[in-house]
């Protein structure tokens, strides 16, 4: 009796690469959604500029925003962050008038939006794994 043997292995780790990349690109997309919703809006820039990528690489999903003060939202400022200035501070906005703070509180909105939501993201993975 001949046993003949086809390795697959290159197809099925491809397709299971691309199923992954797949779901990344759904739990990008759904984790800038919940994002979105929890962001403090004032002008809805910060809003605007949340968007999520896929490295392939490594491979992961990310979300995040490329707007200087999005940090500060996310984790607060002066003596509302671990580490911050204790001390309160002056400054003068773009009418010349001048305000003082101790700082803001965060206003997370990237983190909840991954974390809170785990349970989901594994459940896309899976799904995409088994139907991709």
């Amino acid at each position: 009796m001949d046993i003949k043997f086809t390795d697959n292995s290159k197809e099925v780790k491809s397709a299971m690469h691309d199923a992954l990349i797949r779901a990344l690109e759904k739990i990008g997309m759904t984790a800038e959604k919940y994002a979105k919703r929890l962001c403090p809006v004032d002008t809805g820039n910060l809003r605007n500029s949340i968007t999520h990528r896929v490295d392939e690489g490594e491979p992961a999903a990310y979300i995040g925003s490329d707007t200087e003060y999005a940090a500060y939202v996310e984790l607060g400022t002066g003596k509302y962050y671990p580490g911050g200035r204790p001390t309160p501070w002056a400054y003068q906005d773009a009418k010349g008038n001048w305000h003082w703070t101790a700082g803001n509180k965060a206003q997370p909105f990237l983190k909840p939006a991954a974390a809170d939501h785990a349970a989901q993201y594994r459940q896309i993975i899976e799904n995409e794994l088994k139907n991709g």
